[in-house]
């Protein structure tokens, strides 16, 4: 919440400017944005007028003007014990406040005399070594690293008569001297013998290397040393960079001043420990110049001046990132160092006296103005906001952009500043590019090169390639209509220049080479590659409409489609070209759909491929293919259906019957081999046996007839056919038959009336099973029985001995009957002895107890439990007539029923042992335990 004090304050600034001096101008910020430089008062109250004031580290040490020190830490705000100074040092006057950038070592300067005053000290020490010099300047090493809390490490201090002193002092006092200087040594004097006071210092390192450069100052001169040190253990530490020196003339910048006073200000970047910068306030103005540490004989480059924006000089200044902060008494000018305009005025009010000095925090980067009554902190928002512009304006876009990296819409500005810049000066594709990175309009910026009519054509399409490309690269996914279009226009450009290069004949010129291999370089883009696939019609059709075939085809490659390919090398009628575009692809839709046409112009090679395919092809699905192309090379057709029926073991029905037809018409001496490699069994052929009878009949071809007509069960019309080719055939026919009386007789009939060869018919007649009584219709009235004598006599024989075999069957007969009745009578007188002692089987009680049963083979049950046990057994269908006569037998009977109840009983009990008979023997495979007690069993035994 802002005080009464400060709104008045403020107040009173805003009155002030209105009525000082018109050449001042002050720049308030916009609404609603924080003013670069935002000053705040710091609330401290002060017993008497500030003298001198120093801070670092957030550490603020100030004198007041009853020379009173004040110490306060900032951060944790508490305040360390006052220190009157005129006990210290009475009479003397003070002359400057040092305070290194730790915070931890503070020099104070009388003009007779130098305190020292650690931190963790309660009063300051005199140096011994330096009483009777005035301490005008302190060069610290701008490296933290350097210092420690005990020791300033090696310093450099700059007197009133020009001399320069290396020292060390330590906060640490020794057991045997009571000087706090480590060493103090005279290493330089600026004057020659001649008082020239030191009014800046400052000394550094350069990053971690031995070299170190030295800037100094006086009133009209700046001095700059730069060198390596005496060894990084050699004290003085800077006595060797200084020694170079002293032989060589005097130098120097000098401007002329009749000032009594100069001040000297190193700008060290954030985050940096080497300075960037220096600026030197003379009476003229502020000497600037950039600080190059790799540069041993300039060391400072890029020098100039600023001029003060009032005719009388600033009382002192303060460097930053891009201002120049100049102090006067009342008032506080800033100076853009990149502009050199005064760009802000703050005005402060005269109630806080005069205004004496502007220092900044080297470690936290603050700014501090303290007055003779206030303090006054000025926070830096944003500092580099409106440097893009200013860079923009002079056309450094390369700075420019750095510096609105960060803000998206001032780079969009600066890169239209860069593109409008680059077109003016007709550098058409470097313009194209900035236009690219930009939220420009994309027509607004196509039309601008359009109608561009200052330059070639040729001129004015590189640029807009070069624009449409990186247009394509910032393309987001969503975007499809956009990636379209900027694709497309690309790809008309590009096909255009290779049109109007094919038209002038320069094919084969290195123009025509680079414009491919970018359009090549552009298809091959994932990026564009998947923007081309979705709209390939459209652009085979711009293709097209350039004539440009062979990038079509590539492309068609490229996208895999390789359907466009192959219908481009037919319609061409370059049908080997498709062949070998089909060959690479393992896609099988491909190879059925382009079969028909290259089958029938390339018969051979196309079927030639088709068996080298590792994955085979379907055969059915290219049938139609073979069809068509069977009349033009039945040859090739034929080799290839072996292939499938041979090598694939194709089982189709459809490609069989073409391969049977084929064979029949072109390879009849092939059809009997595949005929007898099919087999005889009609479910096991793949060929439908009706339509290969139909087309083997068609062709004539009549063995195949034969053995289809077989095939097929009529063997009638096979015999017939068959004798039709030869009687051998027929003879195999039907000696296929176990009976087959009747084809025999047709064979002979054949035989005798057809040949009339009586020799052949009675050779015939030997390989048969007919006697020669059946034949003997056959034969013509004038054949003498001299042809027959043989048949006959052989007939004869055969009866005689089929009656010997009859007459020996009927004694084996009748021999085995006598030795079946012997035993039957010898089982009616055999017995059993049965002894007291003999048990059940079943049940190991006594047998005699109860009714029983004993079989011959020795085993003896009661014939409950024989009956108890044979239930189990015994089928379903007996298992009921046994409970059914089992319990008749108890219902009430006369004894008649009641013993044919008992015989049919015996019929089913004593049919055969429980343990020796065929129920037993089926009963193998039954487990012992049923499934029913399984389970139980199982828990039992558990």
């Amino acid at each position: 919440m802002t005080s009464l004090f400060d709104q008045y304050e403020q107040d009173s600034q805003r009155f002030v400017s209105s009525v000082k001096e018109k050449n001042l101008v002050v720049n308030y910020p916009q609404s609603g944005e924080k003013p670069v430089f935002q000053k705040n008062r710091i609330n401290f109250e002060f017993s008497a007028l500030i003298s001198h004031l120093a801070i670092c580290n957030e550490y603020l040490v100030y004198v007041t003007s009853n020379n009173v020190l004040h110490r306060i830490d900032l951060k944790t705000q508490s305040k360390q014990p006052e220190i009157e100074l005129n006990r210290v040092v009475p009479g003397v006057k003070l002359t400057g406040l040092f305070l290194n950038p730790t915070a931890d070592h503070l020099l104070i300067g009388f003009s007779t005399e130098l305190l020292y005053l650690n931190k963790k000290f309660s009063k300051p020490k005199p140096t011994s070594k330096l009483r009777g010099h005035e301490i005008t300047a302190v060069g610290w090493n701008l490296s933290i690293e350097q210092f420690g809390d005990s020791t300033t490490k090696p310093i450099l201090l700059g007197t009133s008569r020009g001399i320069i002193f290396e020292v060390e002092i330590s906060a640490d006092e020794g057991l045997f001297t009571s000087s706090i200087e480590s060493y103090c040594k005279q290493v330089f004097d600026l004057g020659k013998g001649t008082p020239h006071a030191i009014t800046g210092l400052q000394y550094c390192r350069v990053g971690r290397s031995d070299r170190y450069f030295v800037i100094a100052t006086t009133v009209d001169r700046l001095f700059k040393f730069f060198g390596n040190n005496s060894g990084p253990d050699e004290r003085p530490l800077l006595q060797h960079l200084f020694n170079k020196y002293l032989g060589l003339p005097e130098g120097f910048q000098e401007i002329p001043s009749s000032l009594d006073y100069s001040c000297l200000q190193i700008y060290t970047a954030p985050g940096k420990t080497t300075p960037s910068s220096l600026g030197w306030l003379t009476e003229t103005g502020i000497y600037y110049a950039q600080i190059d540490p790799t540069n041993d004989d300039l060391l400072l480059s890029g020098t100039k001046m600023f001029s003060f924006p009032d005719a009388d000089p600033p009382t002192a200044f303060l460097m930053t990132d891009f201002h120049i902060l100049l102090l006067y008494p009342y008032y506080i000018s800033v100076l853009s160092s990149l502009t050199e305009q005064l760009v802000f005025t703050d005005y402060y009010n005269e109630m806080h006296g005069r205004l004496l000095n502007i220092i900044r925090d080297p470690v936290k980067g603050t700014i501090w103005v303290y007055a003779e009554k206030a303090v006054f902190r000025y926070r830096v928002n944003n500092e580099e906001r409106d440097v893009w512009q200013i860079f923009a304006n002079k056309g450094d876009y390369k700075m420019a952009k750095y510096f609105c990296r960060d803000n998206l819409e001032n780079l969009d500005k600066v890169l239209i500043m860069q593109a409008e810049h680059y077109f003016k000066k007709k550098q058409y594709k470097e313009s194209a590019l900035c236009y690219a990175d930009t939220q420009a309009p994309f027509e607004k910026v196509a039309l601008e090169f359009l109608k561009c009519d200052d330059a070639p054509q040729n001129m004015i399409e590189e640029a807009l390639k070069a624009f449409l490309k990186e247009k394509v690269k910032k393309v987001r996914g969503e975007d499809q209509a956009q990636m379209t279009m900027l694709v497309l226009w690309l790809l008309e450009l590009i096909l255009r220049q290779l049109s109007d290069l094919r038209i002038r004949g320069l094919q084969n010129e290195d123009q025509y080479i680079l414009v491919q291999a970018e359009l090549d370089e552009f298809i091959t883009d994932n990026h564009i590659m998947k923007c081309i696939r979705s709209n390939k019609r459209v652009v085979y059709d711009l293709m097209a409409s350039h004539g440009d075939e062979s990038n079509m085809v590539k492309l068609a490659k490229l996208t895999e489609d390789y359907k466009k390919v192959i219908e481009y090398f037919i319609h061409k009628g370059d049908y080997l070209q498709a062949l070998d575009t089909l060959k690479e692809q393992s896609n099988a839709d491909l190879w059925y759909m382009f079969a028909p046409e290259i089958i029938d112009a390339e018969t051979k090679a196309m079927l030639s491929a088709i068996r080298c395919l590792i994955r085979p092809l379907d055969p059915c699905k290219l049938l139609p293919a073979l069809v068509s192309a069977e009349n033009s090379q039945p040859e090739e057709v034929i080799r290839y259906l072996e292939y499938c029926t041979n090598d694939l073991n194709c089982q189709e029905q459809a490609v069989h019957n073409l391969f049977l037809t084929l064979l029949a018409q072109y390879k009849p001496d092939k059809l009997m081999i595949y005929l007898s490699i099919q087999g005889e069994e009609k479910s096991m052929v793949n060929y439908d046996i009706r339509y290969a009878f139909r087309v083997c009949k068609q062709y004539d071809r009549r063995e195949a007839c034969v053995k289809l007509s077989s095939m097929l069960g009529l063997w009638e019309s096979a015999v017939e056919l068959a004798l039709s080719v030869s009687v051998q055939l027929a003879v195999q026919t039907v000696c296929q038959l176990q009976s087959s009386r009747k084809l025999w007789l047709k064979i002979a009939q054949h035989v005798v009336k057809e040949k009339n060869n009586i020799s052949q018919a009675m050779q015939f007649f030997s390989q048969s099973d007919l006697k020669i009584e059946d034949i003997l219709p056959f034969f013509p009235d004038f054949v003498t029985i001299d042809h027959f004598k043989d048949a006959i006599c052989s007939s004869l024989q055969e009866y005689n001995q089929h009656i010997q075999d009859l007459k020996e069957e009927m004694e084996d007969a009748t021999k085995s009957a006598e030795v079946i009745r012997n035993e039957i009578q010898t089982f009616r007188s055999k017995y059993s002895v049965i002894m007291s002692t003999d048990l059940c089987c079943i049940c190991d009680i006594q047998l005699l107890l109860r009714p029983f049963y004993s079989f011959p083979c020795g085993h003896r049950f009661h014939s409950d439990c024989l009956m108890t046990e044979i239930m189990q057994l015994l089928p379903e269908k007996k298992k009921n007539v046994l409970g059914f006569l089992k319990k008749h037998l108890e219902s009430n009977l006369t004894e008649n029923e009641k013993e044919k109840t008992r015989l049919e009983i015996d019929s089913i009990l004593a049919h055969q042992c429980l343990f020796c008979g065929d129920l037993m023997i089926e009963l193998i495979d039954k487990p012992f335990i049923s499934e029913e007690d399984y389970e139980r069993i199982k828990k039992e035994w558990e």
